[in-house]
């Protein structure tokens, strides 16, 4: 939990071992699940005719990305995830293997690891090429990386698929290492689907904050035992960032964003928007605006506002 706060990168692999994977499954894939279906469902709203059939995991773990990936993109009929931990992969087709759902279950998991260098490696034989495919998704990923790593899989990602989501902690560091990639997409010719509303320089990273979003998940009674805790759920903070790499006719961005949690008072609601000028400001919606207040009660942190273009 140290290193996951304050950004600094692992000496060691982090599920080693056969006990290492069980607590990564049990304690953290949760959260992953949920952070990453939380980014995906704001990406499908930005791109509302987009029908992925294929997906690369890199650094999957236990499967918490794809999985995720399988409950919010019905059209998925491939996965590919690659993972360096013999240990993760061999449970997390276990849990893959009790699902319902084809794709998963049909799930590819292949060895794989960045060298320091940055260069991808497949065990002592020839590299085989990644495939293309539609979405590529890097989730709590990048913070066990260098620099050098994390530039290189970002390039990776970016060769693989048009669209690319890449999910990490809601920490400073976390969301410092989603502005790097940001930024590398951006300059790859891709555009921001989401949470971004616009395409210039993040706001809050101007004003010495960092942009983060929460997602809330029901903890089950193994993982309440393993975090020592009774409280039946969790809000797990995370910054991501999903990219496009061309401009698409359907595509449906926000007009902004919805950064902090909406603040109810007597007959109004305060919204802290990230905008399509590249501005952050505070909203009154007050209950003599009607329907927009009305939905302004009901937006959760994260989301767009308006809600639709007619909002």
């Amino acid at each position: 939990m140290t290193a996951y706060r304050s950004g600094e990168v692992p000496d060691a692999p982090v599920m080693a071992s056969r006990a290492d994977a069980a607590a990564y499954a049990a304690y953290r894939m949760p959260a992953t699940v949920a952070a990453t279906a939380s980014a995906l469902q704001e990406t499908l709203l930005s791109l509302p005719d987009w029908r992925p059939g294929s997906l690369l995991d890199f650094g999957a773990g236990t499967g918490g990305a794809s999985w995720a990936a399988a409950g919010q993109l019905p059209s998925l009929e491939s996965i590919t995830l690659l993972e360096q931990s013999a240990e993760a992969m061999r449970l997390g087709k276990a849990i893959f293997a009790a699902t319902q759902a084809a794709c998963l279950r049909a799930a590819t998991w292949r060895s794989w690891r960045l060298a320091p260098s940055g260069k991808s490696s497949a065990g002592p034989s020839a590299e085989p090429a990644l495939p293309a495919v539609d979405v590529a998704v890097a989730a709590y990923v990048l913070g066990e990386l260098t620099p050098a790593q994390q530039s290189a899989l970002i390039g990776l990602a970016a060769q693989a698929a048009p669209v690319v989501l890449i999910v990490e902690p809601g920490t400073p560091a976390g969301h410092q290492r989603i502005l790097a990639a940001r930024g590398q997409l951006l300059a790859s010719g891709y555009l921001v689907a989401a949470p971004c509303p616009h395409q210039q320089q993040c706001p809050l990273d101007v004003a010495g904050d960092w942009c983060h979003f929460g997602a809330r998940l029901q903890r089950s009674a193994v993982h309440r035992q393993a975090k020592g805790v009774e409280l039946s759920y969790e809000d797990e903070k995370f910054s991501y960032v999903a990219a496009v790499r061309l401009a698409r006719p359907d595509a449906d961005p926000p007009y902004g964003r919805i950064v902090r949690r909406p603040q109810q008072r007597k007959g109004l609601v305060l919204l802290d928007l990230c905008e399509r000028d590249g501005s952050v400001r505070r909203e009154l919606v007050s209950k003599s605006k009607g329907e927009p207040y009305r939905q302004a009660r009901k937006v959760s942190w994260g989301e767009r506002w308006p809600p639709s273009r007619e909002g």
